[in-house]
């Protein structure tokens, strides 16, 4: 039975076999056409939300500030789903978590705030509940909520204590951000959670400084669904990533060329992807052809570290990072220098340890100079202290004269046209690891400024993912966006398990996504004994899940390829990933004539109204 008569049927109408036709009155008519528009709604609601855009999403706000301020400014999203944000009705929806005793003051100024006091345990604090909702894993999709957490908190004396925000959830105690926070002044605490069972949540604030009351003021709980917090992707990258462009296609003599086939083909992104690689890669063929038709940065794994240039004290070798080198630059391959020194004592070369300080300094000099001076003008960056927020030993050996402000002095001396960057694991990871929290990180650097170096920094994130917690993430790289320095993920790989290339996927699109993320290296070199920790693929180089994700991501994002068609005055119209392209097309009317083909660059332009014009004639 034909549609047409089903639709007949349905509207109890006439259906006429010979001529195939149905015969509607005009409230059939009116009855059908409000059906397709339903349809045609839903549909287009539907195509909308996959394309990454969701009308009258949330929008979300990446704002974040590190000052310390006499009064907090007003709750994020009016407070979103919390009760009573800024206290201006006393204690409703609050409750005392442990022993606490809960009052609300008014400041000088007029601002109300909660105060937790009489504090015995370091989680005895202010509480409110939620109900929590999370999407379990079914075959038939629904919905999931992702939490950003927002408030203000004050301590009511002494030193700078450390605030942490937990949720306590149906299947554990999750903290989901945590700041520094003074008397005198309020400071903002930023994170996110993603619940993994829906149910009742009590969210409340810790620290391990009982002697303190804590102050909260303005706090924010907001939810997004996936869809809107795909939005947020889609609608940062066309911000962030992507500028209008109008391409105009015209004969020898100037005339438009109408309906014209073009095709916009990227050489190079201007966001830096790529993946580490070590010495495995000159002796086999195969990995330099899978890893060269989709990389044009790297980072060697091991082969610039001190312990593998300098065994044995006074007997440099720089053989295998030298012939990495001559292969990445007969590969247009840019590399990032990692590293100079690492504070972790246990990736020390042997003899070190055991040097007394003045040995040690000598040592230090030698090595910043013997690496740096090698390899100065053929590296695009250098992590020049590695991992010195969770180690110190170079400081602790050194006191003074082992400061990370001397080294980063000594190394802008040595190469200034490279970045020079911090290297960190767990500040986008992990939201309990305090050592490298991003206040940590900032503090960090107030440390090196302080110590008297003031040029050029960059903020490496490892990205060692055990746990994917993508609302923490963001926060975070909102916090160290506060610096306005440049933000790389460095060494970015996601714990195997059975979802690895599913985290992976969330991880990259979230990174990329991100304004203030910067470049992003994959710590994924191969080695026939297996990975660090990821592999992209088998050792016949047949890419697994996660390899499938990579190139997936490469050519959405690093590959891109156009097929248009010029209008009726030889205008083409699109949006485009900043980098260099090739547009191209063959005259039809003309075909003897050869491919025309011309070069062109799309970067970042004053609004994001306006067009990058692009004049292309035969």
């Amino acid at each position: 039975m034909t549609l047409l008569k089903l639709v007949a049927q349905n509207f109890k109408t006439c259906y006429n076999e010979d001529e195939n036709t149905v015969l509607f009155d005009s409230n059939i008519v009116l009855l059908f056409l409000h059906f397709w528009l339903l349809f045609s709604y839903m549909f287009l609601i539907k195509w909308v939300c996959c394309a990454g855009f969701v009308a009258n999403a949330i929008p979300y706000d990446y704002s974040f500030t590190n000052e310390c301020l006499e009064n907090p400014k007003n709750p994020q999203y009016n407070g979103g789903i919390v009760v009573n944000p800024e206290f201006k009705e006393g204690l409703k929806g609050w409750a005392s978590f442990g022993n606490a005793k809960l009052q609300v003051q008014r400041s000088e100024t007029g601002n109300e705030f909660i105060v937790a006091h009489q504090r015995n345990q370091s989680f005895d604090s202010a509480s409110q509940e939620f109900f929590m909702d999370h999407e379990k894993l079914y075959t038939f999709s629904g919905r999931m909520f992702d939490f950003y957490k927002k408030s203000w908190v004050q301590i009511s004396h002494g030193d700078d204590a450390t605030v942490v925000a937990t949720f306590r959830t149906p299947t554990g105690f999750y903290d989901v951000g945590l700041t520094m926070a003074k008397s005198g002044c309020w400071s903002m605490l930023k994170g996110g959670i993603t619940v993994n069972q829906s149910g009742s949540t009590q969210l409340y604030f810790q620290s391990k400084n009982t002697s303190i009351d804590i102050w909260v003021d303005s706090v924010s709980l907001q939810p997004f669904t996936q869809e809107e917090w795909k939005a947020h992707r889609y609608q940062s990258i066309e911000k962030e990533r992507k500028s209008k462009v109008k391409i105009h296609a015209v004969d020898s003599e100037g005339k438009p060329l109408v309906n014209q086939k073009i095709t916009i083909s990227q050489k190079l992104s201007n966001f830096p992807f790529g993946c580490a690689i070590n010495t495995n890669i000159l002796t086999n063929e195969a990995y330099k052809n899978w890893f060269t038709s989709r990389f044009k940065y790297t980072t060697f794994e091991n082969e610039m570290k001190w312990y593998t240039n300098e065994r044995v004290q006074n007997q440099e070798d720089y053989s295998s990072s030298d012939a990495l080198l001559e292969f990445t630059k007969s590969n247009g391959i840019s590399v990032r220098g990692h590293n100079v020194f690492w504070d972790d004592p246990k990736y020390q070369p042997s003899w070190v340890p055991n040097l007394e300080s003045q040995q040690l300094e000598d040592a230090t000099t030698k090595r910043i100079n013997s690496v740096m001076g090698r390899y100065s003008g053929q590296v695009i960056a250098w992590d020049v202290v590695n991992e010195n927020m969770h180690f110190d030993f170079l400081e602790r050996k050194l006191g003074e004269m082992g400061s990370s402000s001397k080294f980063y002095s000594m190394a802008n001396v040595l190469d200034g046209n490279a970045d020079l960057f911090l290297n960190e694991y767990n500040t986008i990871e992990e939201p309990g690891d305090e050592l490298s929290s991003p206040d940590s990180y900032l503090k960090k650097i107030e440390e090196i400024r302080s110590g008297g170096y003031h040029g050029p920094l960059s903020i490496g994130l490892e990205g060692h993912f055990t746990n994917v917690d993508i609302p923490y993430m963001r926060s975070a790289i909102d916090k160290l966006a506060s610096s306005r320095l440049p933000i790389w993920i460095t060494e970015l790989d996601v714990q195997p398990g059975p979802n690895q290339g599913e985290l992976l996927e969330q991880v990259l699109r979230e990174a990329h996504a991100h304004p203030a993320v910067n470049g992003i290296v994959l710590w994924s070199a191969w080695s026939p004994e297996g990975c660090y920790r990821m592999c992209l693929t088998d050792n016949d180089f047949r890419n697994l899940a996660t390899g499938d994700v990579v190139d997936n991501i490469i050519n959405e994002f690093f590959g891109v390829v156009v097929m248009g068609m010029t209008d009726g005055s030889g205008f083409y119209e699109t949006s485009l990933i900043h980098g260099d392209y090739e547009v191209s097309y063959q005259n039809e009317t003309d075909v003897k004539s050869s491919r025309i083909s011309q070069d062109f660059k799309v970067e970042a332009l004053g609004s994001s109204e306006d067009f990058l014009n692009i004049k292309i004639s035969g």
